[in-house]
């Protein structure tokens, strides 16, 4: 048997905002940006670049409820881990364009990490696996 994970929603306030934000900034791909008219909504999907994992659905919140989440999807967690193949690099061009670290670069037993802040507030980690990490296998 095979499985995988093809997305994870993240619930944002606005569809072109968010876009902007992980196209242009964190260079993600966008995948899809279809609307649905029998839902009044888009389907838009973006990922790292070159990657053949999980993506990320950009979820505009549609009820009440839901906008209580746009930023705080986790409780304060780190929500997201996107690993890199070169952490510095990443790391300084998201610094000199404005990306809010809220933890500065640690190098920890699985690799080195620091956490920043999406355009809402959600924490994610950059990240990059030691070589030996079972998910830097994968």
């Amino acid at each position: 048997m095979k499985q995988n994970i093809v997305h994870i929603a993240l619930v944002v306030k606005d569809y072109d905002d968010a876009i902007d934000f992980y196209v242009k900034k964190l260079n993600f791909e966008l995948i899809e940006d279809t609307y649905q008219p029998e839902q009044d909504k888009r389907w838009v999907v973006v990922a790292p670049p070159n990657s053949h994992g999980t993506a990320v659905l950009l979820a505009k919140a549609s009820k009440p409820e839901q906008h209580d989440f746009i930023g705080n999807q986790t409780g304060g967690r780190v929500f997201i881990f996107l690993n890199t193949d070169d952490f510095w690099r990443d790391y300084k061009r998201m610094k000199s364009i404005g990306i809010h670290f809220v933890r500065e670069p640690q190098e920890q037993d699985y690799g080195t990490v620091a956490v920043f802040e999406d355009l809402y507030g959600n924490l994610w980690d950059l990240l990059q696996l030691n070589p030996n990490h079972p998910m830097a296998k994968r």
